[in-house]
């Protein structure tokens, strides 16, 4: 006799619980408390079993038969129902924990703790900034939920606003997050591996710099001329002749600075490839430096601190900003456009090797060999190349007569 509603309604509590059967093996325990619980009796492997299907009436009758046949049909296919409620909660109490930004987080915190190349404060910076764009639109998904057109609305979102290139790289830093979930068994496929092509590539724009000799002459002697923040005035002039990145510069510290050898060394978690660069510093950065170290009664800390406070390095901006208050545009020159303008003049000049001008770049190179050739050979021409570069943009600023480098027409 198959159960109806009417006698589920009309079923009295007894002293012990009892059964009252439908089909199929579905029955319903009376509870002495009055609570009715759905049970679904079955056997695998010659012992019987049963499965939890829940209280009536939170589960219907029709429910309580829906949820018996899903049962019976994953017996049909050889699968324990218990075992297979038991991965459904598992899932859901791991989904809870998976969510993109949870993963994401947990992404940004091994990066940073990475013994090999570890991501310096404004890497980190700059890509949870770009995470932070990705949560209000998948940020509390499960990262096992989440599907291409997800990630897609999440990044066409910021591409609506114009940022064609913040959302390029948003792309980017969502397809690294999954890809770690991946490997840490979280997710079974990268949702971000078809959406390629999907985004308006954004204008290529490359850092404006100035390569003409006479105009960089022009530069050195305006930034001679600068009339702002003494310590803001020796960074820029810094700048040309060391040619490190801007950051590397602005964060530098007094203890990275060898002035009797006359070398700073950057450490690898402030370099763009996670390597310690040795700078070979010539006679006029030399001076530069200790310009700036009479102007303190301090030998820890930054080089060139904040104007607002010396426990944080100079901002970010105030050197593009300071080539701005010269009258130089953004579409002329930038802080990071000194470095092409070395890597230009360096090797059109003819005197040094490519590999010498690279290594001062502190661009990175696969060839073990050669990794090892640069530590040695290389040093020594890296610091007569030092002291040649100073003294020819001495030469320049002072209005020097300019000759065409070899393979540089003249006109």
């Amino acid at each position: 006799m198959v159960l109806t509603d009417t006698a589920i309604r009309s079923a009295k509590p007894r002293e012990k619980p009892y059964k009252m059967g439908d089909s199929g093996g579905l029955f319903l325990l009376v509870q002495p408390s009055g609570g009715r619980l759905w049970r679904f009796k079955y056997r695998v492997d010659g012992r019987e079993k049963k499965l939890a299907i829940g209280t009536y009436p939170d589960v219907t009758l029709a429910e309580a038969r829906r949820k018996r046949d899903e049962a019976r049909q994953q017996l049909a296919e050889g699968r324990d129902p218990s075992m297979e409620k038991r991965r459904r909660q598992a899932r859901a109490a791991v989904d809870s924990g998976n969510t993109f930004a949870l993963i994401a987080r947990e992404y940004v915190d091994k990066c940073c703790r990475d013994g090999r190349r570890p991501w310096a404060p404004a890497t980190k910076a700059k890509n949870e900034y770009l995470l932070d764009q990705l949560y209000p639109m998948i940020g509390t998904l499960p990262v096992g939920d989440i599907e291409p057109v997800d990630v897609l609305a999440a990044v066409r979102r910021i591409e609506a606003k114009g940022n064609l290139e913040t959302a390029r790289r948003a792309l980017q830093i969502a397809g690294s997050v999954c890809r770690y979930a991946i490997a840490t068994a979280r997710l079974g496929s990268d949702p971000t591996r078809d959406l390629r092509g999907a985004l308006a590539a954004p204008a290529v724009q490359h850092r404006a710099s100035i390569i003409e000799p006479v105009r960089v002459g022009e530069l050195m002697r305006a930034i001679e001329g600068y009339e702002g923040h003494v310590h803001t005035k020796v960074a820029l002039t810094l700048l040309p002749h060391v040619f490190v990145r801007p950051g590397e510069l602005r964060q530098a510290e007094w203890q990275e600075f060898d002035l009797e050898a006359a070398v700073w060394m950057i450490p690898a978690e402030r370099t763009k490839m996670r390597k310690p660069h040795a700078v070979p510093l010539s006679k006029q950065s030399l001076a530069l430096i200790e310009q700036v170290r009479a102007l303190t009664s301090r030998i820890t800390g930054y080089v060139f601190p904040s104007i607002r406070t010396t426990a944080r390095p100079m901002s970010e901006n105030t050197l593009n900003a300071a080539l701005r208050r010269l009258g130089y545009s953004k579409d002329e020159v930038t802080s990071h456009g000194f470095r092409s303008t070395a890597s230009t003049l360096l090797n059109e000049s003819g005197r040094w090797s490519a590999d010498a001008i690279e290594r001062a770049l502190a661009h990175g190179h696969e060839d073990k060999v050669r990794g090892i050739y640069h530590r040695g050979e290389h040093w020594q021409e890296r610091v007569a190349m030092a002291q040649w570069w100073s003294d020819h943009l001495d030469k320049l600023r002072d209005g020097a007569e300019v000759l065409p480098f070899p393979g540089r027409q003249a006109g």
